[in-house]
Protein backbone atom coordinates (compact mmCIF):
# COMPACT_ATOMS: atom_id res chain seq x y z
CA UNK A 1 0.00 0.00 0.00
CA UNK A 2 1.40 3.57 -0.97
CA UNK A 3 1.23 6.05 1.53
CA UNK A 4 -0.94 8.27 -1.07
CA UNK A 5 -3.13 5.42 -1.35
CA UNK A 6 -4.10 5.41 2.90
CA UNK A 7 -7.29 6.56 3.79
CA UNK A 8 -6.57 8.24 6.85
CA UNK A 9 -9.92 8.03 8.43
CA UNK A 10 -9.51 3.77 8.56
CA UNK A 11 -7.09 3.30 11.50
CA UNK A 12 -6.91 -0.13 10.29
CA UNK A 13 -5.06 1.12 7.15
CA UNK A 14 -3.51 3.44 9.05
CA UNK A 15 -1.66 0.86 11.18
CA UNK A 16 -1.26 -1.47 8.23
CA UNK A 17 0.87 1.26 6.65
CA UNK A 18 2.88 1.56 9.77
CA UNK A 19 3.70 -1.90 10.20
CA UNK A 20 6.14 -0.98 7.58
CA UNK A 21 7.87 1.62 10.59
CA UNK A 22 9.62 -2.01 11.72
CA UNK A 23 11.41 0.28 14.14
CA UNK A 24 8.98 1.58 15.49
CA UNK A 25 6.50 -0.90 15.65
CA UNK A 26 8.85 -4.12 16.82
CA UNK A 27 9.74 -1.32 19.56
CA UNK A 28 6.05 -1.72 20.63
CA UNK A 29 4.85 1.75 19.11
CA UNK A 30 0.96 1.17 18.80
CA UNK A 31 -1.62 3.42 16.67
CA UNK A 32 -4.56 4.62 18.85
CA UNK A 33 -5.75 7.63 17.18
CA UNK A 34 -5.48 9.84 13.94
CA UNK A 35 -7.22 12.85 12.38
CA UNK A 36 -5.65 15.51 10.21
CA UNK A 37 -2.58 16.71 11.81
CA UNK A 38 -2.78 15.33 15.20
CA UNK A 39 -1.97 11.02 16.19
CA UNK A 40 -2.25 9.52 19.88
CA UNK A 41 0.24 6.84 19.96
CA UNK A 42 0.88 3.84 22.58
CA UNK A 43 3.71 1.85 24.10
CA UNK A 44 3.69 -0.85 26.81
CA UNK A 45 6.76 -0.70 28.98
CA UNK A 46 8.91 -3.75 28.97
CA UNK A 47 11.80 -5.13 30.57
CA UNK A 48 13.62 -4.40 27.46
CA UNK A 49 12.59 -0.78 27.16
CA UNK A 50 15.09 -0.11 30.12
CA UNK A 51 18.59 1.16 30.23
CA UNK A 52 21.26 -0.13 32.56
CA UNK A 53 20.14 1.93 35.80
CA UNK A 54 17.02 0.23 35.67
CA UNK A 55 15.04 3.38 33.96
CA UNK A 56 13.28 3.79 30.89
CA UNK A 57 15.99 4.24 27.74
CA UNK A 58 15.67 7.59 26.61
CA UNK A 59 15.64 6.95 22.84
CA UNK A 60 12.47 4.73 24.03
CA UNK A 61 10.77 7.83 24.43
CA UNK A 62 12.17 9.47 21.51
CA UNK A 63 10.85 7.03 18.97
CA UNK A 64 7.59 6.95 20.60
CA UNK A 65 7.44 10.79 19.95
CA UNK A 66 8.90 11.10 16.67
CA UNK A 67 6.63 7.70 15.87
CA UNK A 68 3.41 9.84 16.80
CA UNK A 69 4.71 12.81 15.10
CA UNK A 70 5.18 10.78 11.33
CA UNK A 71 1.12 9.15 11.78
CA UNK A 72 -0.23 12.71 12.25
CA UNK A 73 1.77 14.86 10.00
CA UNK A 74 1.08 12.22 7.42
CA UNK A 75 -2.52 12.29 7.63
CA UNK A 76 -2.46 15.64 6.44
CA UNK A 77 0.84 15.91 3.77
CA UNK A 78 1.91 12.35 2.64
CA UNK A 79 4.78 12.29 2.47
CA UNK A 80 6.77 14.14 5.45
CA UNK A 81 9.38 13.20 7.57
CA UNK A 82 11.45 14.56 10.58
CA UNK A 83 13.78 17.63 9.50
CA UNK A 84 15.00 18.20 13.43
CA UNK A 85 13.98 16.86 16.34
CA UNK A 86 14.35 18.94 20.06
CA UNK A 87 13.12 16.48 22.76
CA UNK A 88 13.27 17.32 26.70
CA UNK A 89 12.71 14.35 28.72
CA UNK A 90 10.50 15.61 32.33
CA UNK A 91 10.64 12.30 34.27
CA UNK A 92 10.71 8.69 34.23
CA UNK A 93 7.46 6.92 34.07
CA UNK A 94 5.65 6.21 37.16
CA UNK A 95 2.91 3.93 35.22
CA UNK A 96 4.03 1.32 32.91
CA UNK A 97 2.31 2.53 29.65
CA UNK A 98 3.55 5.48 27.64
CA UNK A 99 1.26 7.94 25.56
CA UNK A 100 2.67 10.34 23.18
CA UNK A 101 0.57 12.82 21.27
CA UNK A 102 1.26 14.46 18.45
CA UNK A 103 -0.13 17.83 17.42
CA UNK A 104 0.46 20.06 14.79
CA UNK A 105 0.98 23.72 15.28
CA UNK A 106 2.03 25.42 11.74
CA UNK A 107 1.77 23.79 8.04
CA UNK A 108 3.21 25.56 4.62
CA UNK A 109 4.41 24.52 2.00
CA UNK A 110 7.25 22.62 2.53
CA UNK A 111 7.67 22.43 6.47
CA UNK A 112 5.52 21.80 9.44
CA UNK A 113 5.87 22.45 12.92
CA UNK A 114 4.90 20.08 15.40
CA UNK A 115 4.91 19.54 19.48
CA UNK A 116 4.84 16.00 21.17
CA UNK A 117 3.93 15.70 24.56
CA UNK A 118 4.45 12.22 26.16
CA UNK A 119 2.89 10.72 29.14
CA UNK A 120 2.21 7.77 31.22
CA UNK A 121 -1.17 6.29 32.02
CA UNK A 122 -0.83 8.07 35.51
CA UNK A 123 -0.08 11.42 33.84
CA UNK A 124 3.28 12.18 34.55
CA UNK A 125 4.97 14.02 32.32
CA UNK A 126 8.08 11.98 30.80
CA UNK A 127 8.66 14.76 27.68
CA UNK A 128 8.27 16.86 25.30
CA UNK A 129 9.20 17.42 21.86
CA UNK A 130 9.08 19.77 18.71
CA UNK A 131 9.31 18.45 15.29
CA UNK A 132 10.31 20.53 12.27
CA UNK A 133 9.14 17.96 9.12
CA UNK A 134 9.86 18.58 5.58
CA UNK A 135 6.99 17.97 3.38
CA UNK A 136 8.48 15.70 0.14
CA UNK A 137 6.71 16.94 -3.46
CA UNK A 138 4.79 13.66 -4.30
Amino acid sequence: MEITQVDWTDIEQVRAFFRNDVFATESGAVIEQVSPGEALCSLNIQPRHKNAAGILQGGVTFTLADFAFAVAANATHPLTVSLSNQINFLKPPRGSRLLARATRLSSGKNTCCYQVTVTDELGTSIAYMTVNGFIRST
